[in-house]
């Protein structure tokens, strides 16, 4: 019996060797991320900033249509509580109820004695102002959440009646967040310097503030590179009505 390599009616079977199925291999994901490269660019250069000009230039735009909107719906806000007030057949006691509510949930503007707190970035090019400190990241020359979220938190502590940030009062589902050294808050896109504002007694309030662990975090960078911190009383402050929207948003599970 001959031996089947030698048989005409049978093809030899190609083998790769490991090297070569090495390459192949090689070859596929290069060509793979090639691909990928261009569609992704869709012939624009991926190293240019224009996407990210455009896209920071979107941002900007909805922030202002959301400040825009926000306007809009505290004036007819205003125009359905004049027409609820007109004859809706409450008792004294129910409409002071109601209004105490209103207050209560930030949905009217407030007025009182209270503290406004501003943030700064440090100076692009600071460096240490104590000797022996480590000279800074840029990390620690910029605000970042934490540091708003402890002065809010202190001035909620110190018992204000009202917060707003920037131009905006804070409601219970209000959330402070940064992305880079922007704050996104309620929709809208703002830069520092941020400015924290509260009503209340101002003693309490600025006591709040000093004795806050996290703001005292806050303050060695202020002395170590140069962030701002800058506190200031009112006799007399008015915060805004919250204007946007108060339906809640959840998740819900997927149906099967």
């Amino acid at each position: 019996m001959s031996n089947s390599a030698d048989s005409p009616d049978r093809p030899t079977r190609f083998r790769l060797r490991p090297v070569r199925l090495l390459t192949l291999v090689v070859f596929a994901l290069a060509g793979l991320l090639f691909w990928l490269s261009f569609d992704t660019a869709r012939g624009t250069n991926l190293r240019s900033d224009d996407s990210m000009l455009r896209l920071s230039d979107l941002i900007q735009e909805r922030s202002h249509k959301n400040g825009a909107q926000d306007d809009r719906n505290g004036t007819l806000r205003e125009e359905v509580d004049a027409l609820a007030q007109r004859d809706n057949g409450s008792s004294r006691a129910e409409e002071a109820k109601l209004k105490a509510l209103e207050k209560n949930a930030g949905t009217k503007g407030l007025k009182g004695q209270g503290v406004t707190v501003t943030l700064t970035d440090a100076p692009p090019n600071a460096t240490a102002k104590i000797p022996g400190l480590p000279e800074p990241q840029p990390n620690d020359l910029v605000i970042h959440q934490q540091d708003l979220q402890a002065v809010v938190n202190a001035l909620w502590q110190g018992g204000a009646k009202g917060i707003k940030v920037m131009d905006q009062r804070l409601i219970s589902t209000s959330a402070v967040r940064c992305v880079g050294n922007t704050l996104i808050l309620q929709g809208r896109v703002y830069s520092p310097p941020y400015k924290v504002t509260a009503v209340g007694d101002r003693e309490a309030l600025t006591n709040a503030l000093t004795a806050s662990p996290a703001i005292q975090n806050y303050l060695q960078y202020v002395n170590a590179y140069g962030l701002g911190w800058k506190v200031d009383q009112h006799e007399a402050v008015t915060l805004p009505g919250y204007s946007g929207t108060v339906d809640l948003h959840y998740a819900q599970p997927v149906k099967p």
